[in-house]
């Protein structure tokens, strides 16, 4: 039988924080993606026709956040890439977590890669911040009843 529970994503319950900084201002639609750095087995076939596998042990991941260019959090992004660039100080825990559901992502380190391209416009614009990682944990899950 079909689950006929009704689940319900919220996305004012996905906390995002990096370091001591709690990630606010999201844009509208997608505001966070991470991805795995490759695949997680690689299938090897041999001439005999057998088949085997390696794990590539691929644990790094990278992150793209969209904030909106009002967020204040872009000040603080800012500040710690800037640090970082001057002292190497930029690394900290990365941490995603849905309260609304099971969701979870954990890199006790990670790092801005770049800053964001900026712009100015009649309509609000957005701010990507990108990151790597160090070896992360990812459980991607549902939401709740």
């Amino acid at each position: 039988m079909a689950d006929q529970n009704v689940r319900t994503f919220d996305p004012k319950q996905v906390i995002i924080t990096f370091g001591p900084v709690i990630i606010t201002g999201f844009a509208e639609g997608t505001f966070i993606t991470i991805v795995q750095s490759g695949p997680s087995f690689e299938k090897v076939k041999g001439a005999d026709g057998s088949i085997n596998r390696i794990n590539k042990n691929a644990n790094d991941h990278t992150a793209t956040m969209t904030l909106q260019e009002t967020s204040i959090s872009n000040d603080a992004l800012s500040t710690i890439h800037i640090a970082d660039k001057l002292s190497n100080t930029g690394k900290h825990p990365l941490t995603v977590t849905d309260l609304s559901g099971t969701s979870k992502f954990f890199a006790p380190q990670a790092w801005i890669t770049q800053p964001p391209d900026a712009e100015k416009a009649d309509v609000l614009s957005t701010r990507e911040w990108a990151f790597d990682t160090g070896i992360a944990a990812h459980f991607i899950g549902g939401n709740n009843v």
